[in-house]
């Protein structure tokens, strides 16, 4: 279910990217009125923004609708919340014991004179 959500989210990302780099700003328009520019296209005058602007709403809500599904997802997992919890439930197992570390070893004691230093 999960993986089903994170493809759609990345193919509705990929899908807003592309349609958005498809339009055209405002300032186009002022270039195609002093007859730089193709101001029929294959939507017709008026009707490639229509379609593009459409389109991007669609992908956007559907963008929108997978990152908070993807969140709720996250937030409702079942298992260990953190990496310390997991690691106490793997180190205290019902039934077994805990093995005791060997005590550690006294440091030799330092000389107290500097006589007693090797030269």
């Amino acid at each position: 279910m999960e993986n089903l959500v994170w493809v759609v989210h990345v193919l509705a990302a990929a899908g807003v990217i592309g349609l958005v780099l498809l339009q055209h700003g405002k300032g186009a328009d002022m270039g195609a009125a002093f007859g730089s520019g193709a101001s029929g296209s294959l939507f017709g005058v008026s009707g490639s923004a229509n379609f593009l602007s459409r389109a991007t709403a669609i992908f956007v809500a559907v963008f929108f609708t997978t990152s908070l599904t993807l969140a709720y997802l996250s937030s409702h997992r079942t298992g260990h919340s953190s990496v310390m919890e997991m690691q106490k439930k793997m180190t205290v197992m019902p039934g077994k014991t805990q093995e005791t570390s060997k005590p550690a070893q006294p440091s030799p004691a330092a000389p107290s004179t500097a006589k007693d230093v090797p030269q």
